[in-house]
């Protein structure tokens, strides 16, 4: 099992990650500098998103879960956040804007 990064290091690395590839990226909702959970939000640009939150596999390794399926709109995304927040306060929110559905991260998708 590797190491976890601080989430508010990942958050600016994976920030810098999109940027350098020609997308945008923004928080949303900024958490817990040391240990938050991290969700991403991908706008595809066209009305629909997917939305990924960070899991620990049974290995221990981390990879990314689709909460909402591969497609959800706008409305539905930020109704699954709220919910989120008033179980997590300290938990991130990141944006990311890619026409291409990209997510920038290493992990796997599953």
């Amino acid at each position: 099992m590797r190491p976890r990064l601080k989430a508010g290091i990942f958050v600016r690395a994976l920030i810098r990650r999109v940027e350098v590839a020609g997308a945008h990226a923004y928080v949303v909702k900024k958490g817990a500098e040391e240990a938050g959970a991290v969700f991403l939000k991908i706008a595809r640009l066209d009305g629909t998103c997917f939305v990924l939150n960070q899991v620990r596999r049974g290995d221990g390794e981390l990879a990314w879960m689709r909460p909402l399926g591969e497609s959800a709109d706008e409305e539905a995304a930020n109704v699954y956040f709220e919910k989120q927040r008033k179980f997590d306060p300290d938990l991130w929110i990141v944006e990311i804007e890619d026409r291409e559905g990209r997510t920038f991260v290493d992990e796997p998708v599953v």
